[in-house]
């Protein structure tokens, strides 16, 4: 097999991988037991794990959720009580120890190595909402549970939670006011509908609200995170993007890259296609904004640790790179406690512990080696079960191979090199070869190259 690169076909810089930290994180926050595999305490050791470059797989970005306050209330209808959330206010006032554990866990993922933190929005505050709940009553259908008159106060919530964490020392790059509005959002989770122009409407009310406000230096607002590849990506982009006001405070459209299945014609379940056509239509009307996959999970029912889930997502990380040339990536949870295929790590809320998935490990693939401001080149393999993406920065270069096949492949190394090895016995399995040296890719693996 042959790998074929080109470092003067340039592409967008590539920001890092990173995952949510909802819900998992107002729990395992408070872990404070001693883990017996580092002699550190629990949660300490999980911020690790993803976040260190040495001790985890170093990834750069972490996702806070801003909650609207119905685990405190008990409003609403959840279908586990782990998907409401604690609010950051005692009452009436904004207090951080209402959500600790949580806060403690974002802190700590700081600590550990985070770069970039985002602070997302599901449902606007509960004292807010039309009806005092995080989720529309169970038989409204399309209609906003923010009135418009609140706005402000909405903005002025969520901005000072923003001013305050950065006071803190947390790196907090982005404030994502809105999530997956395109949904109904009358039972489950938290969660608020919101038309484009609505949409529209909220981004100007925050960005008015920084343009008057000098303790928010460098934060950018970030959206609309529509939940699916297919359905209106465009009006909400175009929607929100159309003031120049709004535009001074957003650098990149976030995008969650859901295609769930439907018992439509083939062509409405063309994925790769509709990554395409948004692409396209991006760079023709927004050339020099970047496009950032903010949420992805599998939708699928059934714990998976193995290679299986792991391919899975590779592959829908590989097209989201390499056809809408996304400039981040980001798992839905970093961890997850369901009999679900979602989550890099699983863990015990009984037992407070956590096991490792293969997800976790080709995440690290990435994440771990991922140079300091990379920016991502073309490349392509004479193999069609191979497929490669490679960054690389002045000194530094990573790139990574899938191998979907039930094949092994063999590839002469070129020049010396790190290379660590994932598949279903082996996990960022490291080894340096020397040049000539082949090294066998084995079937079902993702392999990264660091030179």
């Amino acid at each position: 097999m042959k790998i074929f690169i080109d470092p003067l076909k340039k592409y967008k810089k590539f920001t890092g991988i990173g995952a949510s930290g909802a819900w998992w994180a107002q729990y395992a926050g408070g872990w404070d037991e001693t883990d017996p595999t580092s002699g550190i305490s629990v949660r300490d050791r999980i911020a690790e794990l993803l976040y260190s470059k040495e001790k985890g797989i170093g990834m750069q970005i972490y996702r806070y959720n801003i909650g609207a306050g119905s685990m405190d209330s008990g409003k609403g209808v959840y279908s586990d009580p782990a998907r409401s959330t604690h609010s950051l206010e005692k009452n009436g006032t904004f207090n951080e120890s209402a959500d600790k554990n949580a806060v403690y866990m974002m802190q700590k993922c700081a600590e550990a190595g985070a770069k970039e933190i985002i602070l997302f929005v599901n449902s606007p505050l509960e004292r807010l909402t039309k009806n005092g709940k995080g989720q529309l009553n169970k038989h409204a259908y399309f209609h906003t549970n923010l009135s418009k008159n609140h706005y402000p106060a909405f903005a002025d919530y969520c901005l000072d939670a923003t001013a305050h964490f950065l006071k803190k020392g947390l790196p907090i790059k982005y404030l994502s006011p809105v999530n997956e509005p395109l949904w109904i959002w009358n039972g489950g989770q938290e969660g608020c509908h919101y038309s484009p122009r609505q949409v529209a409407n909220v981004m100007k009310c925050f960005a008015e609200k920084m343009n008057n406000r000098n303790d928010l230096p460098g934060v950018k607002l970030s959206g609309a995170e529509n939940g699916d590849i297919r359905w209106f990506n465009k009006a909400y982009t175009r929607a929100m993007l159309h003031d120049p006001s709004v535009r001074k405070y957003i650098d990149g459209v976030d995008i969650h890259s859901y295609c769930l299945h439907a018992p439509l014609p083939r062509c409405f379940n063309d994925r790769k296609g509709y990554l395409r056509r948004y692409a396209k239509w991006m760079k023709k009307h927004y050339p020099d904004t970047d496009v950032k996959m903010s949420e992805w999970c599998h939708m699928r029912g059934g714990k998976d640790t193995g290679m299986t889930s792991a391919l899975e997502f590779m592959k829908v990380l590989y097209e989201d790179i390499t056809i809408l040339n996304v400039t981040s990536w980001q798992h839905w949870l970093a961890c997850s406690m369901y009999d679900y295929c979602d989550g890099l790590i699983y863990i015990d809320l009984k037992k407070h512990t956590y096991e490792l998935t293969k997800r976790y490990f080709t995440t690290g693939n990435i994440s771990k080696y991922l140079p300091h401001n990379a920016v991502r080149v073309q490349a392509y393999t004479n193999d069609k079960d191979v497929k490669v993406i490679c960054f690389t920065n002045k000194t530094d270069t990573l790139t990574v191979l899938i191998n979907f096949s039930e094949n092994i492949k063999d590839y002469i190394i070129p020049q010396d090199m790190l290379i660590s090895v994932t598949d279903e016995s082996l996990s960022l399995d490291e080894k340096h070869y020397c040049k000539d040296e082949k090294l066998v890719i084995p079937a079902r693996s993702v392999v990264s190259l660091v030179y």
